[in-house]
């Protein structure tokens, strides 16, 4: 399995207002290969929010041909029309990993 952590630098004090965008399941939720997202919160932040959209995938194959779709395109490319000048968002950075171990309840 793998995991991929899009972290999102955010004006400080809207990163409610970014973070509702994913309350709603989107087209990400219907590809295989998916398995969780998570969307995560930084606390105690001074300078700006941060806000961790977190996928997991049970390979970077599926991974791969859900990045380069058309829905994802879509998605993208509406949320550039808004223009970057009225978003709240500072910045981004993609990582991705490889799920090691995972524990679950007994």
């Amino acid at each position: 399995m793998m995991k991929v952590v899009n972290t999102l630098r955010i004006e400080k004090g809207k990163v409610k207002e970014v973070a509702e965008r994913f309350q709603k399941a989107k087209a990400v939720h219907t590809f295989n290969g998916f398995v969780l997202m998570e969307v995560l919160i930084k606390e105690n932040t001074e300078e700006y929010d941060e806000l961790q959209v977190c996928t997991t995938w049970e390979d970077y194959a599926s991974f791969e041909v859900w990045k380069k779709s058309r829905e994802t395109r879509e998605a993208h490319a509406s949320q550039e029309k808004q223009g970057k000048e009225n978003s709240p968002i500072l910045g981004s950075e993609l990582a991705t990993f490889e799920v090691f171990v995972q524990h679950h309840p007994a």
